[in-house]
């Protein structure tokens, strides 16, 4: 193996010389174009039909997975690690350390043991606040839940939600105060800061500046202004790399004020989106637009139809019934098409689209008042007042869009605001700087070099309030350790204006501040409580008489009654009437564009050290672990690139190396980055993976710019991608696919495009026994309606979350030994470079004739008497004989002691449900028989209690990944019970099987997806 000193990537030479050359750029571009694979790929070399990729179907895992790939023999592997394997037990029997349990003295009244306790309570990202319920065992938060009651969330919740737990327990959480490196205490802070305070008293504050994070609580914003009025001349700056600066300036273009708009899906019967991921984690209100989407996406109602154009490939682009993948530039330039198409009805060639957006121009207009267009964050301030132009042309407003008050409780230009805090620093304004949270150092535009502003010591005292010791702690003189919002009191706005009172499921692990006691601390008060805090703040703003019910009721629901935003109808201002605007066309764009975007697991590095996140598969190209120079298909042939080459990127003299993941429908010319990874102290769990894609971030540039240059160092890294792992292998992939679809029209035509007669075992003849489920009062089973899933994984972290599977790391990942219960394939339909896409979610099928049963010497894996296949971890001695014999490939292996049993943290977050596995044994999901047998023993409770016998009602019991699915697409149930929705989902014509014709007689089914295009745009 070779070190490139210089690069630091790592150049791994091939095993043995007969795998040299295999599955190489040039073989599978040969290959592709003889349109050998399948008619839906998950990956190009699936596409290609190469005869390597058909020869790793049949294996567990890649080639060279079982071999020793560094300059030590197989022979000195096993004479090096042979006695610690033998110390750790070959047969998979780990002995746990042994703990004293310790009896309550009195036990209180309102805690039963064994029984779950739940809080309503919130979580932000980006200042919007995520409304959700949290599961306590005795004191323990142990899983996340959106809120049902909470119109902002409906019960589902998204990836950063479910994995904010993980942060909590996170051991590398800052723990201490520390003054310069060493330990301080709390008091010792206090006295060191009072000084400062006290001489800026005289001053008005002038030398005081305080940066923040985006601010949506209403307690914490009267602190501030609180603290303002007390420093008249101190300033509140705001600053956070993933923010909405051109929303509200695309706003203000339109309306000439700030407002937040908000979208209506449930209503919407056509959807345009400008480069907006709405249907993914991350996006403001997106839990909300999934759930109101999917209910639209009923072919036998009035199906939606989405239009989705796109600088990249997103999981709102898959879902889309017409997709057009452009240029950074393109996409401005197809919204002044559409604007001049449904706004003038057309006039002139505005974009290299044109005809197409024409065509959506008139599809638009036919559904005035039940359409709306929605632009991305990340597009220019135009483009955002353009879509304000064309919804208000079309009557949308006041019916699938709505505006209101900013949720921001301070809704300035942020990028203007850390450029002015810089300013400030350099010329020695500033003596005291204060930042609130968030990681300047790292992720402020490059061109404000803020980490050497900080270290150029201009500020005589800086402070620092975070939950890690990040690279901004390193450069502060204080830093004092934040309190996670599962420990603490405070209150955010949903992204409609409902305020969410947060609350604390545990004390303070490391008796952290919270930013609401830390400024309040800053206004005088000795030892703030955030809990009185927040209590008397909505005191004051309560009218009502009784108080306390209010307050009660509020804690119980988790959101405060009548603080949603009214909508508002301010004044359209936006003109512009120019008829061929001066370089609109995409084509006058000259050089390669670079887009920069938030990553899909890790946000903007504020989840770097989330393992949880880390290992979670981004939607489209399945990598974990890394970031990487996505590039399109055709671009990688013209500059022959191949996937994982490292590749040197520069931009106005800023260079940064990535390796190349060749991306299917990844527009040409163009490359795009994701932020947060390059980190240098993240933790131990995030630092060192990927490369720092803030580098080439400027102020003035903060998505995208032109003219980057790509040049081919020779190195390669590894990426660990599971898009090409636990590849089905279905005997007629042509006639016979995996993911069935159609369009409205042709669905119309034959209801029964997606049904084939599963084969049945012959009477006497088959080697399973025959059971007669029809007798037991459960037969638990499940439907996926592919029509509703958008691939935003959030069922692969509440599964992950629910039943305690562990993180692997990258280098078992890029193996193929990922322990994800369930998964999310994507599968690929046509041209590589503007294909279709298609998502599926695979748990275990729990079929009914089970293939792995059978040869399981030791009986491990049975079938209960409610047809699930269940594993009995006690009994399972490592054969593998099942995952062999599985042909859906969702079994996980334990191959190494993947559980952290020493880090105290870590045992806390467990669910005591559900055991936990250790080294050797085979896991896989069982419909969470966990809950099943909970719900079981409380309706034969009920049954002995009333003496009649009650029954588990429909709906009533939720898997974890049913459970957390923002769009409902995910149903399970009784299916002995006719009247389930479960059963009804089975019945209906799109229900089918997957390798049904294998005789399995899976459990789990699937709704066939249907797309509902424009027949003028298919024609």
């Amino acid at each position: 193996m070779e070190k490139h000193e210089q690069s630091g990537f790592v150049k791994i030479e091939d095993v043995c010389p007969s795998k040299r050359g295999k599955l190489n750029l040039d073989s599978v571009r040969a290959e592709i174009d003889k349109a050998n694979g399948p008619e839906y790929w998950r990956s190009l070399e699936e596409l290609a039909g190469n005869p390597e990729f058909q020869q790793a179907l049949h294996r567990e895992f890649p080639k060279g997975a079982s071999e020793w790939v560094e300059s030590v023999s197989r022979r000195g592997f096993l004479k090096v690690m042979g006695a610690s394997m033998a110390l750790a037990g070959m047969t998979g029997c780990v002995k746990l350390p042994l703990e004293p349990i310790v009896p309550y003295v009195r036990q209180p009244e309102d805690v039963v043991p064994g029984r779950p306790m739940f809080y309503a309570t919130a979580l932000t990202l980006g200042g919007y606040a995520s409304p959700v319920i949290v599961e306590s065992h005795l004191g323990r938060p142990t899983k996340i839940e959106g809120n049902p009651q909470h119109p902002a969330s409906l019960g589902g919740t998204d990836i950063f939600a479910q994995a904010s737990l993980l942060s909590m327990y996170d051991p590398d959480r800052s723990q201490s105060v520390t003054e310069i490196g060493d330990l301080r205490s709390w008091q010792a802070f206090v006295s060191a800061i009072r000084g400062p305070l006290n001489a800026q008293k005289a001053l008005q504050g002038a030398g005081i500046r305080i940066l923040t994070p985006t601010i949506s609580s209403p307690t914490l914003a009267d602190q501030m202004r609180f603290f303002l009025k007390a420093y008249p001349q101190a300033k509140w700056h705001v600053w956070e790399p993933v923010n909405r600066d051109n929303v509200l300036e695309g706003a203000k273009l339109a309306f000439g004020q700030p407002v937040e708009t908000r979208y209506d899906f449930s209503k919407a019967d056509v959807i345009v989106s400008l480069d907006a991921d709405f249907l993914y984690a991350g996006f403001p209100g997106n839990v909300r637009y999934i759930r109101d989407f999917a209910a639209r996406r009923n072919p036998d109602a009035n199906m939606n139809r989405l239009y989705v154009i796109e600088s990249g490939m997103s999981s709102t682009g898959a879902k889309a019934d017409h997709r057009i993948g452009t240029t950074f530039r393109g996409v401005r330039a197809f919204a002044f098409g559409l604007y001049y198409s449904a706004v003038h009805g057309g006039v002139g060639q505005v974009s290299s689209n044109q005809a197409f957006a024409t065509t959506l121009g008139h599809d638009l207009i036919g559904r005035q008042g039940s359409s709306l267009v929605i632009a991305g964050d990340h597009q220019p301030i135009v483009v955002h007042a353009v879509a304000h132009a064309i919804n208000a042309k079309l009557g949308n407003v006041g019916k699938t869009v709505f505006y209101t008050d900013p949720v921001d409780a301070n809704p300035i230009n942020q990028t203007e605001s850390i450029k002015e805090l810089t300013a400030d620093i350099n010329s020695g304004k500033v003596d005291l700087l204060i930042i609130l949270g968030g990681n300047p150092a790292y992720d402020a535009p490059a061109d404000l070099d803020f980490a050497n502003v900080l270290k150029s010591d201009k500020v005589p005292l800086r402070v620092h309030l975070g939950l890690y010791d990040n690279e901004t702690a390193e450069l502060c003189h204080w830093h004092v350790n934040q309190s996670h919002e599962l420990e603490t009191w405070g209150d955010a706005r949903a992204y409609d204006g409902t305020v969410s009172i947060i609350q604390p499921l545990i004390a303070p692990l490391y008796n952290g501040k919270s930013a609401l006691e830390f400024v309040a601390f800053l206004n005088g008060q000795d030892d703030p409580s955030g809990h009185d805090l927040v209590r008397a703040y909505w005191q004051k703003q309560h009218t009502g008489t009784d108080f306390e019910a209010f307050w009660r009721k509020s804690l119980h629901d988790g959101w405060i009654e009548g603080t949603t935003f009214t909508p508002k109808s301010p004044p359209f201002e936006f003109r512009y009437d120019e008829p061929s605007p001066s370089g609109v066309i995409a084509g006058d764009s000259s050089g390669i564009e670079l887009n920069i975007r938030r990553d899909p697991t890790i946000y903007d590095g504020q989840f770097s050290n989330n393992g949880w996140l880390q290992e979670l598969p981004k939607p489209m190209n399945k990598l974990t672990w890394d970031n990487a120079i996505l590039i399109g298909p055709k671009m990688a042939e013209r500059l022959q690139i191949a996937s994982k080459d490292v590749l040197e990127l520069e931009l106005n003299g800023k260079t940064v190396k990535g390796a190349a993941w060749i991306q299917a429908g990844h527009p040409d010319n163009s490359i795009t980055v994701t932020l947060g990874y390059g980190r240098t102290r993240a933790g131990r769990v995030g630092t060192g993976y990927g490369f720092n894609a803030y580098a080439l971030r400027t102020s003035g540039a903060l998505w995208g710019a032109s003219g980057v240059q790509i040049r081919k160092t020779g190195d390669t890294y590894n990426l660990a991608s599971v898009q090409g792992m636990q590849s089905m292998d279905t005997p007629d992939g042509a006639h016979r696919p995996l993911v069935r679809e159609t369009t409205l029209a042709e669905y119309h035509k034959d209801p029964n495009f997606a049904y084939d007669e599963e084969a049945s075992p012959t009477p006497g003849l088959s080697l399973y026994k025959p059971y007669d489920y029809k007798d037991e009062a459960y037969a638990w089973g499940m439907a996926i309606d592919l029509n509703k899933c958008v691939g935003c994984n959030n069922c692969m972290l509440a599964c992950q979350s629910e039943n305690n599977i562990a993180v692997v790391g990258k280098e078992q990942a890029e193996l193929g030994r990922h322990m994800h219960w369930i998964r999310v394939d994507a599968y690929y339909q046509g041209d590589r470079d503007n294909p279709k896409a298609f998502f599926q979610p695979v748990p275990c099928m729990q079929c009914e004739d089970a293939p792995c049963e059978l040869v399981c010497p030791v009986g491990a894996t049975n079938h209960s008497s409610e047809g699930l296949n269940d594993m009995v971890y006690n009994r399972c001695v490592g054969t593998r004989y099942c995952s062999n014999n599985c042909p859906y490939k969702v079994r996980r292996f334990n191959f190494f002691l993947f559980q952290d049993w020493t880090t105290p943290q870590y045992k806390m977050i467990r669910n005591p449900d559900v055991s936990v596995r250790s080294r050797g044994v085979m896991e896989k999901c069982t419909y969470c028989i966990q809950r099943i047998t909970e719900h079981r023993i409380d309706a034969e409770t009920a049954t002995v209690r009333e003496g009649k016998e009650i029954k588990i009602k429909d709906g009533e019991l939720q898997t974890a990944c049913q459970q957390s699915c923002p769009a409902n697409a995910i149903i399970f149930g009784n299916i002995n019970d006719p009247e389930s929705q479960v059963s009804k989902l089975k019945a209906q014509s799109r229900n089918y099987s997957l390798l049904g014709e294998l005789g399995t007689r899976p459990r789990t089914t699937y709704l066939a997806e249907v797309r509902n295009p424009n027949p003028e745009l298919e024609s």
